[in-house]
């Protein structure tokens, strides 16, 4: 009977098992997923309202700008900023451990 042999474990499954790379996955899902829930219940109550509370929308705010409009701008702003919030962050929490952990698979020093 033949023995079926497991290729060996590579070093990016190594990585991936390690606890540095669990906190640095935990790390990010706990910043993006709120973060895009957020956008996302955000840019659907623009859409919705846009849809469906004309008279709210239309409401003249100072001579043809309207709420829409505001709140259309706005989607944009709150792009921008969740950009920048995210770049931010990721600069100060995830860059470091990322290029740690990149250096232990390029050196074969992994965990």
């Amino acid at each position: 009977m033949s023995e079926v042999l497991e290729p060996a474990e590579t070093d990016y499954q190594r990585v991936q098992r390690s606890q540095e790379f669990q906190d640095l996955r935990r790390r990010f899902r706990t910043f993006v997923f709120p973060m895009t829930a957020f956008f996302l219940i955000w840019y659907f109550a623009y859409v919705l309202l846009a849809a469906y509370a004309h008279d709210f929308m239309s409401i003249r705010v100072a001579g043809n700008i309207t709420v829409g409009l505001l709140f259309g701008l706005a989607q944009f702003v709150s792009t921008f900023a969740i950009t920048m919030i995210y770049a931010n962050w990721a600069n100060k929490k995830q860059d470091a451990v990322a290029d740690r952990l990149r250096e232990h698979i390029e050196t074969g020093e992994v965990r």
